[in-house]
């Protein structure tokens, strides 16, 4: 859940808000595709509940990840418009908030507070990914003294990632309540 919540920490209440009556509140059933690898992806997504499987299909499908409530998936196809690598498919019956791709493109476009504290959010979620990569790959580290090297968030940060949650929180009951 430390995704969704770098990602809030970074969204004013009104961004919030607009993510709740734009998306669309998604049930996807158990071993149901949500993102196909080499597919463009309509939506960006919010897991709200439940747990999805990240493969490469063109590798066996092979299992890089799971993820769960909480994640964004889709972030980085929607940045970089290329087709996604890997393949989601749910692992149980899930819930998600379809944010969808033209209307959010829309509001990146017309509101340039918005959109920059939109792409500073999804930055400091693909960091994260970036550092726990590398962190589970070991370059150049010793995997136990690693975390001591990369070091922990700044008290400020911490602050926001406590107000970040309880937007979480107000975003799931909005979601659920649709």
């Amino acid at each position: 859940m430390k995704k969704i919540l770098l990602f809030f920490s970074e969204l004013n209440n009104s961004d919030l808000d607009w993510f709740v009556q734009k998306g669309k509140r998604e049930t996807i059933p158990p071993d149901r595709l949500l993102i196909r690898e080499g597919q463009i992806s309509e939506a960006l997504y919010i897991v709200v509940n439940g747990s999805f499987s990240v493969a490469i299909e063109s590798q066996d499908k092979k299992e890089i990840a799971r993820i769960s409530e909480g994640e964004i998936v889709g972030e980085i196809s929607f940045i970089d418009t290329r087709p996604p690598l890997a393949s989601v498919r749910s692992l149980e019956e899930s819930v998600v908030l379809s944010i969808p791709r033209v209307q959010l493109l829309s509001k990146l476009q017309q509101d340039t507070n918005f959109s920059s504290r939109f792409y500073r959010a999804i930055c400091l979620c693909v960091s994260d990914r970036l550092r726990g990569t590398v962190s589970r790959l070991g370059y150049g580290y010793d995997l136990d003294g690693l975390e001591a090297h990369l070091g922990g968030f700044s008290q400020s940060m911490i602050g926001n990632l406590e107000l970040a949650e309880a937007k979480f929180y107000w975003l799931i009951k909005n979601v659920r309540a649709s």
